[in-house]
């Protein structure tokens, strides 16, 4: 299999090496207008092959496949030129519905593949709350807070200089296009939404650095969704309750308990698990893994996607309320 990977920074990257993990007989061709990026993923043994545009690396390698993994306004136009060329498509998070109507018709009349990221539906955790939360069978409520400080996402280049100083792709948003599609999954569609938003810090933003949602979900579920881009300290604490059921996480395979028999117990739901230092501890490659996995299981027909188009419209509408 020949697989393209349009876009060569820290995602690119990430998804080259693990690609490679998951298959050592696929070959990579990288897509990047950076020459300095085509050369570091050349150098570090990412890619077998680098290229400055789509046409080009299409041209030259016929390749099976596609991932977009550039920044998210550039999405739809490298998706739609994917698709021109009968690719069937893996992207990263959009984060805005833009192309969102004419690719995934484009897709269909093709016959292709379009294929959502969605790398916390692959957590073993929120699988696991999901789980747990439908045996329940009774209305809960949850409190979810996550807290990263912006200058610590990418330490080698200023937070103004990509993606998340953009008032329509910001830190706050992408938390919420993260973390929004498991909590549909798990809770159900939300009807209603109540949205705070603030500012407290001198980071000189053009968009809220602390927003606050209050969602109720048509199974009854109520929750407190509350997203920043200031907490020095990156944090990820969720709490799910109802009256027989008590469920804590902390943002890491090891912090998952649930209250059962009068005491809080810890919950294993992996045997092992990767880490990569670069990151805060509630990166897991696992997700990614499993991620990467189920894509190529789709391109051979014998899985279906977990997260779609169609479905992330819905978490696209809750966020464009804030």
């Amino acid at each position: 299999m020949k697989i393209l990977i349009v876009g060569l920074g820290s995602m690119g990257k990430r998804r080259a090496r693990l690609t490679k993990g998951i298959d050592s007989s696929i070959r990579i061709a990288g897509v990047d207008t950076a020459e300095s990026r085509r050369a570091e993923a050349t150098d570090l043994g990412l890619i077998d092959a680098a290229y400055p545009s789509i046409a080009e690396a299409v041209a030259a390698e016929a390749p099976d496949a596609a991932l977009v993994c550039t920044a998210p306004l550039t999405h739809a136009a490298i998706i739609s030129e994917l698709l021109d060329n009968s690719l069937p498509v893996f992207t990263e998070l959009n984060l805005v519905a833009d192309g969102y109507e004419e690719n995934m018709a484009k897709a269909k009349e093709k016959g292709v593949l379009l294929f959502l990221s969605s790398t916390m539906l692959y957590r073993r955790e929120t699988q696991y709350i999901k789980q747990q939360v439908a045996a329940f069978g009774k209305p809960v409520h949850y409190i979810y807070h996550i807290g990263q400080y912006l200058p610590d996402w990418h330490p080698w280049e200023n937070y103004k200089n990509f993606f998340v100083g953009n008032a329509r792709t910001g830190g706050v948003r992408e938390i919420f296009g993260i973390d929004l599609p498991w909590l549909l999954d798990a809770f159900g569609d939300v009807t209603h939404v109540t949205v705070q938003e603030d500012s407290i810090s001198d980071l000189g933003l053009p968009y809220p650095d602390c927003v606050t949602l209050l969602l109720r979900h048509a199974s009854g579920a109520q929750g407190v969704l509350a997203a920043d881009v200031v907490s020095p300290k990156a944090v990820r604490n969720f709490e799910c309750f109802g009256d027989g059921l008590h469920l804590f996480w902390e943002g890491n395979p090891k912090a998952l308990y649930e209250f059962k028999n009068g005491d809080k117990q810890f919950v294993d739901t992996y045997t092992s698990f990767e880490h990569d230092n670069r990151y805060s501890d509630n990166i897991v490659e696992n997700a990614y893994v499993d991620e990467l996995t189920n894509f190529f299981a789709c391109l051979r027909g014998e899985e279906t996607s977990r997260w779609s188009f169609e479905q992330d419209l819905a978490a696209i509408r809750i966020m464009d309320k804030t």
